[in-house]
Formats: C-alpha cells, structure tokens, sequence
C-alpha cells in the first residue's frame, strides 16, 4: 500500500500512543486526520489486509511491527523536515508543520540524508519530539504531562505538541519553549526565569516534562 494516505494513517497511530499508552480507536482516528468514520472504516480494512495493523470491529487499531516500522519512517521524514525549515529557513515553530505534511511525501530518501547530515543528525525536532534514527530507533527521556505533575515538581520541557499553532505562539510569547526548566506551582500556574506565569488554557494537555 505505497499511498500518502495510508502513510498519514500509519503516523497518526504511530503518534498516538507516542506519549501516552492507550490505543487509539476508529473515531479518534477519524477526528485526528478529519476524515468521516466510513473513510476510516474502509482504509483501516485494507492496512489490516497489508499486514499493517491489527483491528478488531468497534476495538482499537494498533500497528503490526512491519507497519511500525514504515510508521517511524513516515515519523522521521516529517520530523527532519520540520527541523530544517526551522533551521534553515527561519520558519517559527508554529508555521512548520502544514508544510512538512505536504513535503514528506515529495521529497527523495537521497534528499533526506542530505537533510540529515546538514543538520547534523538531530535527534529531536522544534517541538521536542524525538527523531527517529535511519533503523526505527527512538530515543526519549523518562517524561509527565505537566497538567498531571504534582506541585512543586521541577523538570525540563520536553515536549509540546504542535497541534495548536495560536497555543504555541502563546508559549513562546511566556518564555516557555523546549529546554526550558519549569517549577509546578499546581492549577494552570508555573515558575520560570524566577517568575510564575499562568498557562494558556489547554497547556496543561499539551506540555510534557522530564519526569
């Protein structure tokens, strides 16, 4: 199945269950890709069929080790992209990852490791998610959602997720990008630079700390 379409099923699953442990379902899968659930219905059929998931009716779909694999790739590209543009182009964090959606299906592998080594074969992308290395391999700290940190907690921004381009604009607008050390100060509220700021609503659901 060498599609786009499946390959954007493929990482959507794939990122998922990246950061938390519970499987996705058919209308989570749905609402992620903004598709109807037939769409869903008839495409989950035929990954099943190509050895790429695992699905029982009404239950979750989980990815086979061969679809994994081709998942993690997908991952790499789009993650690599994101990191260049950012890098080499000036983009925000914000502004990357639309364009990455269309290039990761366009670009060669040849022109991927070209990207890879220019950047220096980096292991994690503006947003912190880690990037894949050429063999599927992943590396990443010990993590917790910061909305699910104890008071008092300290620890390092490892992630945020990009699915909301005006909540990231508004981190980055408080000083609180990748990298940055955090203090848990409970409710929507956190210390930083000797300061306590209060999130953005919905920050709490898409930060994540070194655990």
């Amino acid at each position: 199945m060498a599609s786009p379409a499946a390959d954007d099923y493929l990482k959507t699953i794939y990122s998922h269950t990246e950061w938390q442990d519970e499987a996705i379902t058919p209308s989570a899968l749905a609402a992620k890709l903004g598709v109807a659930p037939s769409s869903v219905t008839e495409m989950v059929k035929k990954l099943a069929a190509g050895g790429l998931v695992s699905h029982v009716p009404y239950g979750a779909v989980r990815l086979t080790a061969t679809g994994e694999a081709r998942a993690l790739g997908m991952v790499r590209r789009h993650r690599l992209i994101e990191t260049w543009l950012v890098s080499e182009f000036g983009y925000a964090w914000d502004e990357v990852h639309d364009e990455a959606e269309v290039l990761e299906h366009a670009i060669s592998d040849r022109l991927l490791g070209k990207i890879d080594e220019r950047l220096g074969h980096p292991r994690f992308d503006p947003h912190g998610d880690a990037i894949p290395d050429a063999d599927g391999s992943v590396h990443r700290e010990a993590f917790l959602l910061l909305g699910s940190a104890p008071a008092s907690h300290e620890g390092r921004v490892l992630r945020v997720s990009d699915r909301d381009p005006a909540l990231l604009r508004a981190l980055e607008g408080i000083g609180l990008v990748v990298g940055r050390v955090v203090t848990v100060e409970g409710g929507d509220r956190v210390t930083l630079g000797g300061s306590t700021v209060d999130l953005p609503t919905g920050a709490g659901d898409a930060i994540w700390l070194t655990a």
